[in-house]
């Protein structure tokens, strides 16, 4: 009875140990998605709307705020995954010198196995991007 009671202790830990290990790998996958997609989406959208009137007129790299935006949401929708909600926050966009601040945060949540209850926590990523160019 004693050594029956030692596997039924083993296979519960180990239950509970591999959906632990799910768990957070699927938070460090969501956080590590999300920093890779702000990141690379940030840099591309400031490349896109980049004012090349002003710069042939007066020589200085600017941004267009409008332009900025609407590239980055319609970028970010593309790669966003559809099984997470994102909220995007843009605190910042200077056009000249090109600065922008943005926080994109997730929420993830679950059940815990033992009950009932639920859990719900934010993923907050946030980036401030300065474009530098060699001209």
């Amino acid at each position: 009875m004693k050594e029956s009671m030692w596997l039924v202790f083993v296979i519960a830990f180990g239950i509970m140990a591999f959906l632990f290990v799910f768990f957070f790998q699927r938070i460090v996958t969501t956080n590590e998605h999300n920093y890779h997609m702000l990141k690379e989406t940030t840099e591309a959208a400031m490349y896109d709307s980049i004012d090349y009137s002003a710069y042939r007129a007066y020589r200085q790299i600017r941004i267009d705020r409008e332009k900025f935006v609407e590239n980055f949401v319609r970028r970010f929708a593309e790669n966003a995954s559809f099984a997470d909600n994102y909220r995007i926050e843009i605190y910042d966009v200077h056009e000249y010198p090109p600065k922008v601040s943005i926080q994109v945060s997730t929420m993830e949540g679950g059940t815990a196995t033992v009950g009932a209850d639920h859990f719900h926590f934010g993923i907050i990523n946030r980036i401030d991007g300065i474009l530098e160019t060699v001209y």
